[in-house]
């Protein structure tokens, strides 16, 4: 039988203060093995003021070189999660984790690795490079922008890695402060001859898009896009007069029942029927949302956080996953 994708606690041997507003913690799956690749995330719940919420989290450690699993937080202005992680979490404390998930990870290559990070951006930028580092050849050059000196993120770290790699490790640091934002002009001159090499992008969706339109190609460009815009409001449906059945959600000690509306995924279904479930990238990606099918079936349009003995077992993404017909009933770990 597959094993659920739920979640499961861990406790935070140490923490590392990377700077005034960037914490590194230090983490013990309670179960274990914890497997994970480069560049993976994990989606952490924390309660907050009495609600519950969901926030992905990229590991700053790899699997290759580190004895321990390590995730790294940034305050966030207004970040009720990152805010609340970074106050309040102290060693041996328990947090509360969703397995790795996530497709930003390194492709089979030999090419160059370039890599261009804004703020926290670095934070899975750092677990690509150690992993690259020390599985290949390659060269690795990373273009790290932060605001100020101050708010760089890993500068020990990373010294340690050039040191430790000379020639094939290199480092470049941009400040907004000094240099300005950075531009497409700063883009093109740090990828120089490196067009065909495969570069990793991460940072705030100003910063990415500014990359993305530069990147002069015509080598692979690999993208992870954390800004997560507050979910919309469901508007109303649009019934289908050929659409029969229910659409019945177990959450918790909550249950509901609406009629199913075509098109509808199950997660719109549960919020639609007034509840709250869990959620985080509805890209079909993290995990967050898994629930399982205990009668009825659906078909999910996009699919990378479960494995097919999962999906045999009846277990479903609700963010992307459509009733095929007649009715269904679905209930959240």
């Amino acid at each position: 039988m597959a094993v659920p994708h739920v979640f499961q606690r861990a406790t935070v041997t140490r923490i590392v203060k990377e700077t005034p507003d960037a914490h590194t913690f230090v983490l013990a799956p309670h179960e274990t093995p914890f497997a994970y690749r480069a560049g993976q995330y994990s989606t952490f719940r924390v309660q907050v003021d009495g609600t519950d919420l969901y926030r992905s989290y990229s590991m700053s450690s790899a699997p290759e070189v580190d004895t321990e699993l390590m995730t790294t937080v940034k305050r966030v202005p207004g970040g009720k999660a990152s805010n609340w992680l970074l106050d309040n979490v102290a060693e041996g404390d328990e947090l509360v984790m969703t397995r790795a998930a996530g497709v930003f990870c390194l492709a089979e290559s030999t090419a160059p690795l370039l890599a261009f990070s804004g703020g926290s951006g670095i934070t899975p930028i750092l677990s690509l490079a150690k992993s690259a580092l020390a599985t290949t050849g390659r060269t690795v050059r990373l273009l790290c922008a932060d605001r100020d000196a101050s708010a760089a993120i890993f500068g020990r770290t990373l010294d340690e890695l050039v040191a430790r790699y000379p020639g094939r490790l290199s480092v470049q640091r941009t400040y907004d402060t000094d240099q300005g934002l950075l531009d497409a002009a700063a883009v093109t001159a740090f990828v120089g001859e490196d067009t065909a090499a495969d570069c990793y992008v991460c940072g705030p969706a100003g910063f990415m898009a500014v990359v993305r339109a530069a990147w002069p190609g015509p080598g692979r460009l690999f993208v992870e896009d954390f800004d997560i815009a507050a979910a919309p409001a469901t508007p109303a449906p649009v019934r289908d007069s050929e659409v029969t059945g229910t659409v019945t959600i177990h959450l918790g000690r909550q249950k509901a029942t609406v009629p199913r509306v075509a098109r509808e995924t199950l997660l719109e279904s549960a919020r639609r029927a007034g509840l709250n479930p869990p959620f985080s990238c509805e890209a079909g990606n993290c995990g967050t949302c898994i629930a399982q099918i205990t009668d009825g079936s659906a078909t999910m349009h996009n699919n990378t956080a479960l494995d097919d003995d999962e999906v045999a077992d009846g277990y479903i993404l609700t963010c992307q996953g459509v009733p095929d017909g007649g009715s269904i009933t679905v209930r959240y770990e």
